[in-house]
């Protein structure tokens, strides 16, 4: 292995086990202490200004409704989530963030745009440009990959 993809191996590795962690214990430490990371990227699916239902949802996150409807039961005994059913078709049920859930988000949504910035800061736009092609890249590759997993 050359030594450039050696290290680009071991900082993409690096890169998301220490997203992971940091999210983990920002969650664990912070004022949502009761959010799992997976919950938070629940409350992240669902949005910060719509009514969204379970099946959009559940399809942005990829698992079924079943699946969602667990973690919804919790996220409302949480007090991040309300959901409902619309009148015209009882079988449809919408899923909104509570104000504690849209705390909640906003403080995520924080935490990446710090990243962002983070990472280009002091890019020149032609170095922007390559981490942009770079990273759609490996987005391709991933999204590649995941389809031969399915």
């Amino acid at each position: 292995m050359k030594k450039t993809q050696k290290v680009l191996n071991e900082l993409l590795v690096q890169i998301f086990d220490d997203i992971v962690q940091i999210e983990e214990k920002t969650l664990k430490h912070g004022a949502l202490s009761d959010l799992s990371v997976t919950e938070m990227h629940t409350l992240e699916a669902i949005g910060m200004y719509t009514q969204r239902t379970m099946s959009e949802v559940a399809q942005d996150l990829k698992i079924t409704v079943g699946t969602l409807t667990t973690a919804i039961n919790k996220l409302i005994k949480k007090d991040y989530v309300s959901r409902k059913r619309i009148e015209e078709d009882r079988r449809v049920v919408l899923v909104e963030l509570t104000k504690r859930g849209k705390l909640a988000y906003r403080l995520h949504e924080k935490f990446h745009n710090d990243m962002i910035t983070a990472t280009i800061d002091g890019l020149s736009e032609s170095e922007e440009d390559v981490l942009i092609s770079s990273l759609e890249k490996l987005n391709v590759f991933f999204k590649a990959k995941n389809e031969l997993i399915k």
